[in-house]
């Protein structure tokens, strides 16, 4: 047996509505007023509600717009009860999501007959989340290694596209998402405390990146900018954080990519303590190259600030240090393009 809350103000009708869906084997939960309403259908959670517009202390559209906000009655049939004819009520009581609207004076066989369809409508539609929801536990639980969860931000990940020099995120903002970088080139970067930029990741094609707050609510520790033109697919922290509390191997794999970051970063600073002006010009060039997939010898278009910020020295000294490269014959500058004519000794520079 079906039940059904009825909301009307009008007790001869509401009693006579009422009696009259008991007939037709309707179990029914009556409410004099929305508020009453309201609450009785969020403690009933009934199959569905016929409701007035016009009640005291709250009309029919409060009612509906209050079972929006609630899981366990947003999906709950909706249908509207009133002698108001005019289209904009209609259109009103639509827009807000009532499924029909019936107006007074009405015939029995026109009001069961809308309950009928309504309730079938909720029916077919419970059937299809059930369905989605079965579909997406299977389809985490199919989650088994890196590629695979890169194949379920293909398919689930929000696109966001960024113009060369636009900034994703910003060091200090919350951290709502993890992204995998369908096409471009992402920087991450921190400013030290004399206002230096220094390049701390540099993120290609099907990579992921953002997920080192992935376990709790807090800040990004960097700022991460579109070194080129670049889209990326977006999956809330939450979402993540769900997915990989049921595919252990993943969340072992992403460790390991923490890790190679880390070891990444702590090579950079040795590099920048260490290594001389050239051979931290020298191996950033090729360092690009590869992140941005081309082979040494083709042409790289990379701004002179970036170079310098991943090198970790002044843009004025790697300025020098290109020309000298270029003096040598081992690039070839045009403009922002840079091109390795001699890859062996590039590497050999110290």
């Amino acid at each position: 047996m079906k039940n059904i809350l009825l909301i009307e103000d009008d007790t001869i009708l509401r009693e006579n509505t009422a009696e009259l869906l008991e007939l037709s084997s309707y179990n029914v939960v009556t409410a004099p007023n929305g508020k009453a309403g309201l609450e009785r259908a969020k403690a009933f959670v009934p199959d569905i509600i016929i409701c007035d517009i016009m009640m005291p202390e709250l009309d029919g559209y409060g009612v509906l717009e209050g079972l929006s906000k609630y899981e366990d009655t947003k999906y709950i049939p909706f249908i509207f009860l009133s002698a108001k004819t005019e289209r904009k009520d209609v259109r009103k009581g639509m827009d807000l999501g009532a499924d029909d609207y019936i107006t007074k004076p009405f015939e029995e066989e026109e009001l069961i007959s809308a309950i009928e369809s309504r309730l079938a409508k909720a029916s077919i539609l419970q059937d299809i989340r059930v369905q989605e929801t079965v579909e997406a536990v299977n389809e985490v639980q199919d989650i088994r290694n890196l590629n695979d969860l890169k194949n379920f931000f293909d398919d689930n990940g929000e696109t966001y596209k960024f113009k060369q020099g636009q900034t994703i995120y910003e060091e200090g903002q919350h951290s709502n998402h993890i992204y995998l970088i369908e096409k471009g080139l992402v920087k991450c970067h921190q400013f030290d405390d004399q206002g230096k930029d220094l390049t701390t990741s540099l993120y290609k094609e099907d990579d992921l990146f953002g997920y080192a707050s992935f376990n709790q609510s807090t800040t990004y520790k960097e700022t991460a900018a579109a070194i080129k033109e670049t889209v990326l697919l977006g999956i809330p922290r939450d979402e993540f954080k769900t997915l990989l509390s049921s595919n252990h191997q993943v969340t072992l794999e992403l460790i390991q990519l923490l890790n190679e970051d880390l070891a990444g970063i702590k090579s950079q600073l040795l590099q920048m303590a260490y290594s001389s002006v050239k051979k931290r010009t020298a191996i950033t060039i090729l360092k690009f190259a590869e992140k941005l997939g081309r082979k040494p010898e083709e042409s790289i278009r990379i701004s002179r600030n970036d170079l310098a910020s991943v090198a970790g020295v002044a843009t004025e000294s790697l300025i020098r240090t290109l020309s000298h490269f270029k003096d040598l014959g081992i690039i070839e500058i045009e403009g922002r393009n840079v091109k390795v004519l001699d890859v062996n000794k590039l590497k050999r520079i110290e």
